[in-house]
């Protein structure tokens, strides 16, 4: 990559040691790419730098990953609304953000849930931008009442027998005001609205393979994460129970939540490993919501909250994938525990905890990334931003293993000034000195092969009555149908193919929607 340094005055470059990382000052200097030079040149560099910052090592400057949401959106002159609805626009202001800043990695649409699919199955749980809430307001998670629960207290068994089975006949028709309940009559629009969903959800999906492609040709900039994670505990909190009933279960019936927790292990590890990167080097993204103080006690956490968790982790590292633990929240507390990980294992977002505490208690084991806070960026002045960055890439950055980012996620809030200030900040400040740019990511090491290896990871789990990937197993699908000639085998693949189709709708559905 060859990079021009655009100064605004001729002041000599100020040079001060910092931890041991030489950093060099431009005043108010910016460093611009050259636009002829290979894009696919500056993908590698970008991608190097990002992989060897999350192997806990030190690149050649410290990367920058800024997780954008409705920002691109106030950024490319679109509405949240204009994000929201129509998917090709968001891809269009991810890209621009993406050429217009020097980022080492984005994701290819933060703003996510695409509100096509939510209307064609008939989500309850959105508000809509333009559609009961104002349409300069990005989309909301409306949680119903405990009443109106989506699982209701008494229905753990039937969760726990088939996890998949209960999400298409109980879960779908409770979040869809279009899809019927069982029992009730079949109709046209029940019907329409799966097929809809169904086409709609892998239609989307399948933008997001050229979207990375246009990242990396147009930009020079690898997407930030592949595939998708949530805990156990999670996902009954946020889609099933409820927080509110989840936290009465807890008094009421702890051993149900358990088993439930346990139900779900395998299903959310094969929807993770199913949508990772195949070459091992980006991260599995984990949103962590409810399970840290104060939504839940220390108490449940352990009971509940980190042993149905770390055994999946610890499997996908075993597999060779990263996950990118991005602490939604407050977690200082549970630090030490997360340190019971693998080194390098993960990547620890740091939200609202404490920047400076995570890397003391995870720095020698993890790459840190985050902690500019939100309300910096979007009302701080610059000197602020500036000043509290640099303190960040000091005390944090210093010996490798950082990532520039926010705290969480930014939307239309956030100040376009200062996230350019983030930005030349990381630049001007984050380099280090004598750092060799890698030829290539950083590759495993043998040891490490060797100690993942021995991870238990789901190893010792009870295998599900429905394995996960399946909704109707072939054994069950054959006894069924006449006699089959020919090549048996080519009609099993066949069926299972498809039917794991089905099986990721409803998990996407779940985790992703």
């Amino acid at each position: 990559m060859v990079l021009i340094v655009s100064l605004a005055n001729t002041r000599k470059p100020e040079k001060f040691q910092l931890d041991g990382a030489a950093c060099f000052l431009q005043d108010r200097g910016r460093m611009t790419m050259n636009r002829s030079a290979n894009t696919e040149e500056l993908y590698q560099q970008r991608l190097r730098r990002y992989v060897t910052a999350m192997r806990n090592e030190k690149p050649d400057c410290v990367p920058i990953r800024p997780f954008v949401a409705e920002f691109t959106a106030k950024y490319a002159g679109y509405t949240c609304q204009d994000v929201a609805h129509d998917y090709t626009k968001a891809f269009d202001a991810a890209v621009r953000c993406a050429c217009d800043y020097d980022w080492d990695a984005v994701v290819p649409n933060m703003v996510y849930v695409w509100t096509g699919l939510a209307q064609a199955a008939g989500l309850r749980y959105y508000g809509i931008p333009g559609i009961g809430i104002p349409h300069t307001m990005g989309f909301n998670y409306i949680e119903p009442s405990e009443e109106q629960a989506f699982m209701k207290a008494d229905e753990y068994d039937a969760l726990i027998d088939d996890p998949t089975g209960f999400l298409y006949q109980v879960w779908l028709p409770r979040v869809s005001i279009e899809i019927q309940r069982m029992g009730e009559p079949s109709t046209y629009r029940s019907n329409l609205a799966l097929v809809k969903s169904a086409m709609a959800m892998l239609s989307y999906f399948v933008a997001f393979g050229p979207q990375a492609a246009r990242l990396r040709s147009e930009c020079g900039t690898p997407c930030a994460i592949s595939g998708i994670f949530k805990a156990p505990f999670d996902i009954l909190a946020d889609k099933l129970r409820g927080y509110v009933g989840l936290t009465m279960d807890m008094r009421t019936q702890p051993d149900k939540v358990l088993r439930a927790c346990e139900a779900l292990m395998p299903h959310l590890c094969h929807v993770g490993l199913s949508t990772a990167d195949p070459q091992k080097l980006l991260p599995i993204g984990f949103w962590m919501h409810r399970g840290c103080v104060p939504f839940v006690n220390p108490k449940q956490f352990e009971s509940h909250y980190w042993p149905t968790l770390r055994p999946i982790i610890e499997e996908f590292w075993k597999q060779g994938h990263q996950t990118l633990f991005y602490a939604e929240g407050n977690w200082d507390y549970h630090l030490e525990t997360f340190a019971q990980l693998p080194d390098c294992s993960i990547v620890f977002h740091v939200d609202r905890g404490d920047v400076f505490l995570a890397r003391r208690k995870l720095g020698a084991r993890f790459c840190i990334s985050g902690g500019i806070p939100n309300v910096l960026l979007s009302y701080g002045k610059p000197d602020e931003v500036r000043g509290f960055c640099r303190r960040v890439l000091r005390e944090v950055a210093a010996d490798g293993g950082y990532i520039m980012d926010a705290s969480a996620i930014m939307q239309d809030d956030t100040s376009a000034e200062n996230l350019r200030i983030m930005t030349e900040t990381a630049r001007e400040h984050g380099r280090y000195s004598g750092a060799v740019p890698a030829a290539h990511p950083p590759a495993d090491l043998p040891s490490s092969i060797s100690a993942r290896e021995k991870l238990a990871g789901m190893r010792d789990r009870p295998a599900p009555r429905v394995p996960p990937g399946v909704c109707l197993p072939w054994e069950s699908k054959a006894r069924e149908l006449p006699a089959i000639t020919g090549n048996p085998d080519l009609v099993r693949k066949v069926w299972q193919d498809i039917d794991a189709l089905g099986n990721t709708y409803i998990w996407q559905m779940l985790l992703s929607f």
